[in-house]
């Protein structure tokens, strides 16, 4: 038998996705006799697929997922503010936190690196 839980707020932001910062996004409801087994189980799961990453650069496992730097996501980010309009998606890329090489994939462990 697995952890019973369910997502609360999922309809509302799938529905409306202006709404998720409003209502603190998406949200994973369990019990609170099992919070201490789901965080411990999020914590490995995280663990194991950061270990799958490799910088082709620096050989680090760090990747955050960071707005890309064109000047097409900069005129939609000045537009959407000048007018009060509703936020454009931007391109986004993957971005090591100890060097600053971004890729448009996460790099694969198996890939081996290069200097």
């Amino acid at each position: 038998m697995g952890i019973e839980c369910y997502l609360k707020d999922e309809y509302v932001v799938t529905i409306d996705p202006f709404l998720s910062n409003a209502i603190g996004g998406i949200k994973l409801m369990v019990r609170k006799s099992e919070e201490h087994n789901v965080r411990k189980l999020l914590r490995e799961m995280n663990a194991s697929s950061d270990s799958k990453l490799l910088c082709p650069q620096c050989g680090s496992h760090k990747f955050i997922l960071v707005p890309k730097r064109t000047t097409e996501n900069l005129l939609a980010a000045i537009t959407t503010w000048l007018f009060s309009a509703y936020a454009v998606s931007a391109e986004n890329v993957y971005q090591c936190t100890d060097c600053g090489y971004e890729s448009e994939t996460l790099p694969e462990a198996e890939t081996e690196p290069y200097n």
